[in-house]
This record gives C-alpha cells, structure tokens and sequence, in this order.
C-alpha cells in the first residue's frame, strides 16, 4: 500500500504525511527533502543554477524512485503534477489524496517561509493564485480522493486519509 499526498506549497503535506505514515505504520518520505538529501543543496538553490526545468527533471527521477517502494507515505512538492509521466506515477502505484486548500490558508502558511523559490521576490498571493488556476486540474486528474483542509488542523486531515484508508483500503 502506498499513499501519495499532493497539492499546493502550503497545504500541509508533510506534515500531514508524517502523521498519516505514523499511524498507518508506513515509512514517510518527502521529495523535496529527498532531493535535497541526495544532492546536498536546497531546493532554492537548485531553482538559482538549474532553473525550475532542472528541478522539474530531478523531481521526476526521485519520483520514480520513490514509487517503486511499498509500503511508504509520500508527501509530494507542489508542482509534481505538471509533468504527465508524474501523474501516471502517481495513479499507477498508489493511492493519491489531494489536499484542496484555499487561497488564504496557502497564502497565510507560506507567507514565512523564506525557502520557496517561486515566491521568491514576488507578490505571494498573485502567483499562488496564478498556480492555483494552472495546476487545480491536474491534483483532481490524478486525485483518488480530495481532501478539503479548509479550518483544519493537520491532525484532522490526517484521520480522514486514514479512515478513508481503512474503509477502501
């Protein structure tokens, strides 16, 4: 069994992916974490020297890695779904859940955050709107369930993936 969390910087997918893998007792990985580890650098960084399509092509390979573990939790960066290879990924190996999250959640949670590239030096609100609209499609094209974390706490999101799990699982 392997659940695949998606969705927009912002939405709590770590951190609800952490929860869920504990009380599944499931292995948690994280891709941006992943790529930071075996590269060394940020993923900031990466944006800098390589550009969002070097990263893009990074993500894609740790993706490919990663889906072919079992039993595992993944918490996924936000643009994952952009490329069609990762949204086959995703459908084929797991159970994906979206966590649908509003605007302001996102711009609320994200508005600290110094280590997201595609803020960077730009009016937060505008360009999570901007993704929102391009990207929104896609998490419900792969989704399997969507999840609304709208005045939820991770913990509240956490337990509905895992009866959702246990129910269909």
């Amino acid at each position: 069994m392997n659940i695949f969390i998606v969705g927009p910087m912002g939405s709590g997918k770590t951190t609800v992916g952490k929860i869920v893998a504990g009380e599944l007792f499931l292995d948690f990985h994280d891709t941006d974490a992943k790529i930071e580890d075996s590269t060394g650098v940020t993923i900031d960084w990466i944006f800098d020297i390589e550009g969002e399509a070097g990263f893009r092509k990074r993500e894609t390979a740790t993706l490919k890695e990663m889906v072919a573990l079992n039993s595992i939790v993944l918490a996924t960066g936000g643009g994952i779904v952009i490329e069609e290879e990762n949204r086959e990924l995703l459908a084929s190996r797991g159970t994906v859940f979206y966590l649908h999250t509003p605007l302001n959640t996102q711009v609320e949670r994200t508005a600290k955050d110094k280590d997201r590239p595609l803020l960077k030096d730009k009016d937060p609100e505008k360009v999570l709107a901007d993704l929102q609209k391009s990207r929104q499609s896609l998490y419900e094209e792969v989704a399997d369930h969507i999840i609304n974390t709208e005045n939820k706490s991770g913990s509240d999101v956490a337990n509905e993936i895992v009866k959702l799990v246990k129910n269909y699982g």
